[in-house]
């Protein structure tokens, strides 16, 4: 909103202290190659005054490499979005990625970062993020949002089975991605070991109507956590 008129209005470093001030546990942010959305200067400026956790995400070009490391946020996300994806519409293959990966996930380790992978309900490449050294993986829950409307358990099961599956080996477990107050509860209800949700687009339309402070309310209770 602020980028596409200039300035600096709405403000995101009192946005980002106004959202921990109304209950959120963390907050993550998503620069682009282009900063049509959060600028890296930004980031910057949001990284001290952040007193729960704050989460990166991006596409780990060199860049984005550089500026995580400086910044050292808690956790890093990585996407695989071209530069000029409008937003995430899949997960790492992350066997064809393998060396890649590894090699990106072994810096963030070593400045002691957590590291985890936006990822498809695919054991396959669920395993493979493991081996590539994340500590977790971020289910790409789009599809669960889309079929969910029609039938919340078939919408749900796969998801179910794959979460089970990145626990059994070991991976922590994320989520995000078209996820909102309808979805959400059931989701959280199906795989009660999620240790974080990811929610950006569906919490700004829904604070249009009901005020930002009462919409993240609204989204800790559809989560449970008082």
């Amino acid at each position: 909103m602020r980028n596409a008129r200039g300035g600096n209005n709405p403000d995101v470093l009192k946005a980002a202290i106004d959202c921990e001030r109304f209950g959120a546990q963390g907050i993550t942010v998503h620069p682009r190659p282009d900063e049509r959305h959060i600028r890296y200067e930004d980031v910057r400026m949001i990284r001290p005054v952040v007193t729960t956790e704050l989460n990166i995400e991006g596409y780990p070009s060199d860049a984005f490499i550089r500026l995580v490391t400086e910044v050292k946020p808690h956790q890093v996300t990585l996407v695989p979005d071209p530069p000029d994806a409008i937003t995430s519409s899949e997960g790492w293959d992350s066997i064809r990625n393998a060396s890649f990966l590894n090699d990106v996930i072994s810096v963030f380790k070593a400045e002691g970062i957590r590291t985890s992978l936006f990822i498809d309900i695919s054991e396959v490449f669920i395993e493979g993020a493991k081996k590539a050294g994340a500590d977790r993986v971020e289910l790409y829950t789009e599809p669960y949002a889309r079929k969910f409307p029609e039938n919340p358990a078939i919408a749900i099961k796969d998801y179910v089975r794959a979460a089970e599956f990145a626990r059994e080996i070991g991976l922590e477990l994320n989520a995000g991605h078209d996820l909102d107050l309808d979805n959400l509860p059931y989701l959280a209800k199906s795989i009660p070991w999620i240790s974080e949700v990811s929610i950006g687009h569906a919490l700004i339309c829904d604070a249009l109507y009901y005020g930002l402070g009462n919409t993240i309310q609204m989204y800790l209770r559809a989560l449970e956590i008082k």
